[in-house]
């Protein structure tokens, strides 16, 4: 199939070892002075080895590999580094399948926002919110929820509407939001199960795409990318990237 994985940079490559230590699931060692993707299947293609190398001799590539195996990486990294450090392998850990979830506490209950337009307020920088959905968070969100039909759907990583100041009026303004960290949920596979029904059930208008710079952040791409072939969608898709300093660069 065809996805993300690290490629290496043999000839700029110093072999200091910090991508191997920094890699969850234990996907590189050093062979001969270089470091080498021990196997494609072990690479999650999220990037998190790219931040600690020296020398940028990492990147990340789409290319026709073998699909990622969470579980032959939990038990490559339990017999090498112990049952914790395999607790910390990517997607491993599998929560309740995504679609399953209608029923939840009260705090995860699906509801439509309206705001007053008539706010009076005079602090010249209250900003009127433009958020019309509850939950937020992918795993919470009720992929049946009424407010799904017809929208025009953003999908952003948690931490972009804290970088880009004028997140409301620049993108959620007539949108329904959900969020989701492609690092921390270790729930990918469920999220594209769950994003696909949302396409395939909801005639889903648009998708805007809004993610941060750091490498592992682009994961949200590859997700929405694989729920919409299953889903056998045509939808139209904007992407955008966010620096750490609040800027759009992409």
């Amino acid at each position: 199939m065809k996805r993300k994985i690290i490629k290496i940079d043999e000839e700029k490559c110093n072999g200091c070892g910090k991508c191997v230590g920094i890699c969850a699931e234990a996907a590189l060692e050093i062979i001969d002075g270089k470091a080498k993707v021990v196997n494609d299947f072990l690479c999650d293609g999220m990037g998190a080895c790219l931040d600690v190398c020296p020398v940028g001799a990492l990147e990340i590539i789409e290319k026709d590999v073998d699909q990622y195996d969470s579980k032959k990486a939990y038990s490559r990294v339990k017999d090498l580094r112990g049952e914790k450090a395999a607790e910390n392998v990517h997607g491993f850990k599998k929560e309740p399948t995504a679609c399953s979830v209608r029923k939840s506490c009260p705090g995860s209950m699906s509801k439509n926002i309206f705001h007053n337009k008539g706010n009076t307020s005079s602090s010249p920088v209250d900003v009127q919110s433009e958020l019309h959905n509850w939950p937020l968070q992918l795993r919470l969100m009720n992929p049946d929820a009424p407010y799904l039909d017809n929208a025009d759907l953003i999908i952003s990583a948690d931490c972009v509407s804290f970088a880009y100041p004028n997140f409301h009026l620049k993108f959620l303004k007539g949108k329904i939001l959900t969020i989701l960290c492609p690092k921390l949920d270790d729930v990918r596979e469920d999220y594209i199960e769950k994003l696909a029904y949302i396409f395939e059930n909801k005639n889903i208008k648009s998708i805007t795409i809004v993610h941060m710079e750091v490498p592992c952040c682009s994961g949200i791409e590859y997700m929405v990318t694989e729920a919409i072939k299953k889903s056998q969608k045509d939808i139209d898709i904007k992407k955008y990237c966010i620096s750490l300093s609040g800027d759009i660069i992409e």
